[in-house]
């Protein structure tokens, strides 16, 4: 007896020991992650298009003081609509608003702290996975480090909701196979993906639940799933109630048609794409982790047999077909694909980190360190190429720093590969935060404000000189969101042709043109256009019509 009272002792201890090693993990994944999502978050202007939408959108919640009805049926600009998406995210980011004001940092810092949030989570999905605790903190590490989840979940948008949500899911999927209670936060995290992008959570909650049927089905006779998702699914059936209550059926034809189904079969906004899109997607911004992609696809057919297995080739392969298919190609469609990456590249790593060490102890080679070692010099020479022109052109001191690190990590994984140590593992890891460290301070990160004006001093210029709660058009050919934001007017585009055939004899138009459209102005004599304001680039004009019949406004 004395001897079974021990051993249930030390069993005991053992695990008590096994969750504080966990704990510790989780608490260093964690603050390795704020730092990186966190760090000079404000510090660049918010970029078209959805980071512009859900700070306007979150804006006019936060104005309302949540003591009116805009919490839950959301406005844009001057009382429009808004029933693109969701509010979940927009209601966070006008909390925030409510803390620290409205500015750039706290419209990106919910999405950047669940982004961070994450990062732990899918340790524990690791070790709920593989039962083992390297291959978690290789998979941590590498989603840690994988740019695309950063960049995304750094900006003001619902992405980085979404990838803390799905790998919530996941983990109470994988625990409740031992626990039926922790199946209750299945349908909680469907639930908070539903009303963070509606359809997108029917979707990844349906691959969750495939594999549960696939895997474990005595779990769907438990009384605690279903609580579960009936708990997790009223929040959501209560909103859209409401919607279709409050708008009818125009709300059905532009939630669901106009912005989900019709993007599966055409080109939405002319976002366009192969069906090879997503492929190239994940290749062009994989980094240095994708190396590692063949031994994990080896991996899976070796264990197919295995849950982790089944698991990874159902949530990759079926997502990835979903969106493949769909005409409708945006890049951050692929995010949901990224921490199953991360969980593969995880059991790569492993398996190349303890048969390492099994081949020291022995005084055996590692196998194939000269191809890893070849692999990194090769990807270390081609960064070396990119450094050099940025030294060339001496006006990007942040890349040259930023490919300086990356090119020195590589060489030096790649020397430490060829020296046979496993080492080179952690050289990648560390390297590649660092790396991303430099990236999200410099000004590249949001690398599409380059492709367009500045958009704060055009913003300035507008807000000076035009009235408030009144419509400003514009005869730039697309709208910009994040213009809106910042002048707090609706941005309407329109052509020359429109403001010179409009006869309102009560309403003088204001008019936002670039100044090489200003000659075209002084050609149109129907119609006075006065310029009253104007910066580098741009100027505000005033057109003041005469009396006749109007044609129809433009659609804004």
């Amino acid at each position: 007896m004395e001897r079974s009272s021990s051993t249930i002792y030390r069993q005991l201890g053992i695990a008590a020991e096994d969750r504080r090693i966990d704990l510790l993990w989780m608490l260093l994944w964690t603050i390795a992650a704020l730092l990186l999502y966190t760090w000079q978050l404000g510090d660049l202007p918010l970029r078209d298009w959805d980071e512009g939408i859900v700070a306007t959108v979150a804006r006019e919640i936060w104005r309302s003081r949540f003591d009116q009805s805009v919490w839950l049926f959301p406005q844009y600009i001057d009382g429009a609509p808004y029933i693109n998406k969701p509010p979940l995210m927009h209601w966070l980011v006008s909390i925030a608003y409510l803390m620290g004001g409205v500015n750039e940092s706290m419209a990106r810092l919910p999405g950047a702290l669940l982004s961070a949030i994450s990062v732990p989570l899918l340790y524990w999905v690791g070790r709920e996975m593989f039962y083992r605790r390297l291959p978690a903190i290789f998979a941590a590490g590498v989603y840690l480090t994988y740019l695309p989840v950063v960049r995304q979940g750094r900006l003001a948008m619902l992405d980085g909701a979404i990838l803390c949500f799905l790998i919530l899911m996941w983990g109470c999927l994988l625990r409740s196979r031992r626990d039926f209670r922790w199946s209750l936060g299945i349908g909680a995290s469907i639930g908070l993906m539903c009303l963070t992008k509606g359809l997108l959570g029917i979707v990844l909650g349906a691959i969750g639940l495939a594999f549960l049927l696939w895997d474990t089905p005595r779990i769907f006779r438990s009384g605690y799933f279903w609580l579960g998702l009936l708990l997790g699914m009223m929040p959501v059936i209560g909103w859209y109630s409401a919607q279709y209550e409050h708008y009818g059926l125009p709300f059905i034809q532009a939630h669901f048609l106009e912005q989900s189904l019709n993007r599966v079969g055409q080109a939405v906004e002319r976002n366009a794409g192969s069906v090879w899109f997503y492929l190239l997607e994940i290749l062009k911004y994989g980094s240095i982790w994708l190396v590692f992609i063949p031994l994990g696809i080896r991996l899976l057919w070796r264990d197919w047999h295995l849950s982790w297995a089944k698991m990874l080739s159902l949530w990759f392969g079926s997502y990835f077909l979903i969106i493949s298919v769909m005409q409708t190609k945006l890049p951050w469609y692929a995010m949901p694909l990224y921490p199953a990456i991360a969980l593969l590249v995880g059991a790569s790593l492993t398996d190349l980190w303890e048969p390492a060490q099994q081949n020291l102890m022995a005084g055996i080679r590692i196998p194939a360190h000269r191809l890893w070692a070849g692999t990194f010099f090769t990807l270390s020479g081609l960064v070396l190429s990119a450094l050099i022109y940025y030294l060339l052109q001496g006006s990007e001191p942040d890349l040259v720093l930023i490919c300086g690190t990356l090119a020195m990590t590589l060489m030096v994984a790649g020397i430490t590969a060829l020296q046979q140590s496993r080492q080179f593992i952690l050289v990648l890891i560390w390297g590649s935060y660092l790396t991303l460290l430099g990236f999200v301070s410099s000004e590249h990160w949001v690398w599409e404000l380059a492709e367009r004006p500045a958009v704060k001093p055009i913003a300035a210029l507008v807000k000076r000189h035009t009235p408030a709660k009144q419509p400003v058009y514009t005869t730039a050919p697309e709208s910009r969101p994040s213009l809106e934001f910042y002048s707090d007017r609706r941005i309407i585009p329109t052509n020359w042709q429109w403001l010179e055939a409009t006869k309102t004899p009560q309403t003088t138009l204001t008019v936002l043109v670039p100044q090489s459209d200003l000659a075209i102005a002084k050609t149109i004599t129907s119609k006075s256009f006065k310029p009253i304001a104007q910066i580098e680039g741009w100027a505000i004009v005033e057109a003041k019509p005469t009396p006749a019949a109007s044609p129809n406004q433009p659609q804004s």
